[in-house]
């Protein structure tokens, strides 16, 4: 029997990306609260029909079947009509997610953990008073203590339960609260991932190819598929070049698109021996979709977009606290990630050469996007330049020319031609105090001069 194509996706995923849809999916841990309210169910069940428990309880804690009956059937309409009203509200938030902020943070919502303990909750209580009402007896003369007094608890957790989601979808639909959520997955990415992947096998200073020149048509290996590359086994793909004494260098970087036959991988080799290709292309995993496994560009990018959506829908203070937080992710990035692209073997051979990527690049990726469409709105352009100012006076001086350098060409980069005396002076102001704190002050006069001869 054929599996469906929706379950036999998961069985051609790796472990580690197989364990990431299946806590992203609404299915994974309200399923387990289905499983433990049906051995719940099963247990009270025994305790009442089995046991008898009942005659070792008082009377009055007792009830009879007629009664427990109608308490249980009252019940279940009473979770289900919560449970209505649950799935309602997420419909709502998922709704405004994707209208005021990204389609692409809807996942976010779904894949978090209370978000699935609520789902859990609600339906592994309608499953479970669902199975007690189809086991309880139409005798009177039946009394019932275990059944009655789980139902009944179960009722009241489930209606604490409906609370505590309301709650906890309007504070997460906080804006502070989303940005802050946004940064906090980044830096995951980069602390259990990269640094876990990558991290150990770079080198940190600049170095060559051990002075070797290798020709640039190496021996070339496709891709078997189109997608996104989503997912890379660093340590396997270190240790099958250590051992075919080869040095294979990337074509694409994880989040990037491929076509079919596109050559992603080029390898070089000092002998004159075949290697098995196909195994190098199994330590790729390459999927219709981006994920944040290994993405960080991918994490950056969703940042960004709450502060593009925020300047459509004319709410800058949004996009300002995007921006402050997108300036501790850079910050994070720049501190804990080292930019050589090579990696290398426990005898400090070079073995993988990654597609390189500096901090220029993370910077360009978290602001640039927004500086694009904030257009002429200077009150933004002020607040990314006052957080250069923020990164320059906390990084080293190694980036100092990267945010200068971004920082001019955005004070360049508008018309000027309308702006209001404060707005440039309140600009000048932070490009002044960026400039201070990259030692820039004689190109920062040439900056300023530029401003006043357009006035």
């Amino acid at each position: 029997m054929r599996l469906p194509e929706s379950m036999m996706k998961y069985k051609k995923m790796s472990k580690r990306q197989r364990w990431k849809e299946l806590r992203s999916t609404m299915w994974y841990t309200p399923g387990i609260y289905i499983l433990l309210s049906m051995g719940l169910a099963v247990f009270t069940l025994n305790l009442d029909l089995s046991l008898d428990i009942s005659q070792y309880i008082p009377i009055k804690w007792s009830s009879k079947a007629a009664l427990t009956r109608i308490l249980v059937s009252t019940l279940i309409g009473g979770i289900l009509t919560l449970s209505a009203f649950t799935f309602n509200s997420l419909l709502v938030v998922l709704t405004t997610f994707s209208g005021q902020f990204s389609p692409r943070m809807l996942l976010n919502f779904v894949a978090d953990k209370k978000t699935q303990h609520v789902l859990g909750i609600f339906n592994g209580s309608f499953v479970y008073v669902l199975l007690v009402f189809l086991f309880i007896s139409n005798n009177d003369n039946e009394l019932y203590f275990a059944i009655p007094i789980t139902t009944v608890t179960v009722a009241f957790f489930t209606a604490v339960t409906f609370i505590y989601f309301i709650n906890h979808a309007t504070t997460w639909m906080q804006v502070h609260n989303i940005t802050d959520n946004m940064k906090n997955i980044s830096k995951k990415i980069i602390t259990f991932s990269l640094l876990k992947d990558i991290e150990p096998y770079r080198i940190t200073e600049n170095t060559k190819l051990n002075d070797k020149e290798y020709p640039k048509d190496g021996h070339v290996i496709v891709s078997k598929e189109s997608g996104y590359i989503q997912l890379v086994d660093y340590p396997k793909l270190i240790e099958m070049a250590t051992k075919d004494n080869v040095v294979v260098r990337f074509e694409y970087s994880v989040g990037e698109y491929v076509l079919t036959g596109t050559p992603i991988l080029t390898y070089w080799k000092e002998e004159d021996t075949a290697i098995k290709e196909h195994d190098y292309l199994k330590t790729l995993e390459i999927g219709h979709k981006q994920t944040e496994i290994q993405d960080l560009e991918f994490g950056v990018n969703k940042l960004s977009e709450i502060a593009i959506k925020a300047l459509g829908n004319n709410d800058p203070k949004t996009a300002a606290n995007t921006i402050h937080q997108m300036s501790e992710l850079l910050q994070i990035i720049a501190k804990l990630t080292h930019f050589s692209p090579f990696l290398v073997d426990k005898d400090k051979n070079i073995r993988v050469i990654l597609k390189e990527e500096d901090f220029e690049f993370y910077l360009y990726k978290g602001f640039g996007y927004i500086r694009h469409y904030a257009n002429e709105n200077w009150v933004i352009i002020t607040d990314i330049i006052a957080s250069l100012t923020t990164l320059a006076k906390s990084m080293d001086e190694r980036f100092h020319d990267d945010l200068w350098s971004f920082a001019v060409q955005t004070a360049k980069g508008v018309a000027k031609n309308e702006i209001y005396r404060l707005d440039r002076k309140f600009l000048l102001d932070h490009l002044s105090n960026l400039a201070t704190a990259t030692n820039r002050e004689s190109e920062y006069r040439k900056v300023e001069q530029e401003y006043l001869s357009e006035t």
